[in-house]
This record gives structure tokens, C-alpha cells and sequence, in this order.
């Protein structure tokens, strides 16, 4: 019961083996989080994301905790759960952006390539407090700096968002 319960953590660590990918496991993860974040919207809009982010960070950090403590590592590549969070909570501003406007979700596909973008410069630059939650060294530490990254970009987003309407009235 033990081993598979590690194995558990482990498939939740590294969403779905994602985190095994190389090179650049985060980059990985924040790719695979793209589709299922689609399809989480495609099912249960912007409310089953926000539900999916909050259980991402719940069982993520757990899961995390786990690797944490097996691989004697106190941030472990391979565990991606982090990235995942954080990517879906860049792609918040596109997800109500569509629901709001009422278009599919994909017809903003600008705006979920600057949300990938942003999440990972903000992630692999780790700027203000990005950087202070990475230091932390634990757990908790590993999934709060993809939290913050996912904010940033999110208002990066966001913005970006704004401009691009404001450009398409002007013009």
C-alpha cells in the first residue's frame, strides 16, 4: 500500500510523467497544463479552472512533499505540478476574457501564448517575489513561486489583453 501510494504522489508530482521529459521539465509541464486546462474550460468554464488551480495547489504541494523527502532534494525538477498551477493561473484573464465575451476559448489563442510565455520567463527569471518564495527551500516554497509567476503573468496577461482591444478599436 506504502509503494503505491508513492507512486501516487509521484504521477501528481510530475503530472502525469510530464516532469520526466527532458530537457527543461518545467517547460514540459507547462505545455501539458495548456490542453487540460482546455478541456477543464471546454467542460466547466473559468469556475472549474479556478477549482482546478486550488486543487492543483493542494495536492500538488502534498505530492511535492513527498518528492521532496525521497529524492533529497529540496526542489526537485522532475515535480511539475507546480508549473501546472501556476500556468492555469495565467491563463485566468483568457478564460473569463472568453466567457465574458462569450467566444470559444481558443479564439483567444494569442492570449494563451502570452500567458505560456509569460508564466515561464516569470518562472525561470523568478523576479521580486518569485525569487523570495523559491528560496525557501521546502515544499511549500516550490509551489508558491509558480503561484506568484502565474500572477504576474496573469496581469501581464491581462494588460496585454486590454491593449489588444484598445489597438483593434483604434483600428
Amino acid at each position: 500500500m506504502r509503494a503505491a501510494r508513492g507512486h501516487m504522489w509521484h504521477m501528481i508530482a510530475t503530472f502525469g510523467g510530464a516532469g520526466l521529459l527532458r530537457p527543461a521539465p518545467g517547460t514540459w509541464g507547462s505545455l501539458a497544463a495548456l490542453p487540460v486546462a482546455w478541456l477543464i474550460l471546454v467542460l466547466t468554464g473559468p469556475v472549474g479552472l479556478l477549482v482546478g488551480i486550488v486543487v492543483a495547489t493542494a495536492v500538488g504541494t502534498r505530492a511535492t512533499e513527498y518528492e521532496v523527502k525521497v529524492s533529497l532534494s529540496t526542489d526537485p525538477q522532475h515535480v511539475v505540478i507546480d508549473e501546472v498551477a501556476g500556468q492555469w493561473i495565467a491563463l485566468l484573464p483568457v478564460a473569463l476574457g472568453a466567457w465574458w465575451f462569450d467566444v470559444g476559448y481558443l479564439s483567444l489563442y494569442p492570449g494563451w501564448i502570452a500567458a505560456f510565455v509569460l508564466f515561464r520567463l516569470f518562472d525561470i527569471t523568478k523576479p521580486g517575489a518569485v525569487g523570495r518564495a523559491d528560496a525557501r527551500g521546502d515544499a511549500w516554497g516550490v509551489m508558491l513561486d509558480d503561484l506568484i509567476a502565474g500572477a504576474y503573468a496573469a496581469g501581464g496577461v491581462a494588460v496585454l489583453g486590454a491593449l489588444g482591444h484598445l489597438i483593434g478599436r483604434l483600428f
